[in-house]
């Protein structure tokens, strides 16, 4: 069992979903990232989703592409990010998982990233802009290092291509809640429970839904019907406001806090 099964697993028996925050690795810094990444398990994260930043974040709103070039221009790098989480894994069982774009791993090289991912502390990885049918050697050499490598699907997803990408996808699957980018939202979008049903036919993973869910009242209706709540444009944009300053690490706790409250049902 890998620690990603054990926390989908733990929140079941609590009758709670998983709660995932996500957040760019780098912004404001990568030694602010280390003491973020400890402040969210602190309260009470079960998955930490940290994004690899790059150049050209096409599945990200306004909010997280900031967060990105704020990273890069830190001089943050693909194996900066491991090392940090390597940091953690000092003194953090909290399971993590890279958001990343597949250009920052061609360039380190898929087999090199996939074994120092794993050395790192690692337990998957998650492509935005690699479709089911290009997954194949992206998933050979993750699923030989020991990795989950976690699948997106979205509303317009077929039934065909949700089975897809459940046959390579560990962990958890991740259901994108609405189409567009990431960003907040006012509204939950009307279909998602559907979508979540349809998620849960063509695959035995725990299913987590994110995309747009950004306060403790979307996460507590997300939390009635799926299996773990992601939240990511709602953490990053206070990190984004308050820059790196004494205060940060304690509004993130703080807010983490009340979002990881809301998953309980």
């Amino acid at each position: 069992m890998s620690r990603l099964n054990d926390a989908f697993r733990d929140a079941k028996r609590e009758k709670r979903a998983a709660f995932v925050p996500y957040v760019t690795a780098g912004d404001p810094s990568l030694e602010r990232s280390v003491e973020i990444v400890r402040a969210l398990a602190r309260a009470g994260a079960d998955v930490i989703e940290l994004g690899v930043p790059f150049s050209d974040p096409i599945a990200d709103g306004p909010t997280n592409q900031r967060a990105a070039e704020r990273a890069l221009a830190a001089g943050t790098t693909l194996s900066g990010v491991l090392a940090a989480v390597e940091v953690v894994r000092q003194d953090l069982e909290v399971p993590i998982v890279l958001f990343t774009y597949a250009n920052p791993v061609l360039r380190y090289g898929i087999e090199a990233f996939a074994e120092d991912a794993s050395t790192a502390g690692v337990d998957g990885v998650l492509f935005t802009d690699v479709p089911a049918e290009e997954m194949a050697p992206f998933e050979n050499h993750i699923g030989a290092a020991g990795l989950d490598l976690i699948m997106l699907v979205t509303p317009t997803s077929t039934r065909q291509r949700m089975k897809a990408a459940a046959r390579f996808g560990g962990g958890f699957l991740y259901l994108v809640s609405r189409t567009g980018v990431t960003g907040v939202r006012q509204d939950l979008d009307a279909g998602l429970a559907d979508n979540i049903r349809m998620a849960r036919k063509v695959s035995r993973l725990p299913v987590a839904v994110g995309f747009g869910i950004s306060t403790p009242e979307q996460v507590a209706r997300v939390a009635e019907k799926a299996d773990g709540v992601v939240v990511g444009s709602a953490l990053v944009s206070r990190i984004g406001a308050m820059g790196d300053c004494d205060e940060l690490i304690d509004e993130v706790e703080s807010f983490a806090s009340e979002l990881a409250t809301a998953c309980q049902r």
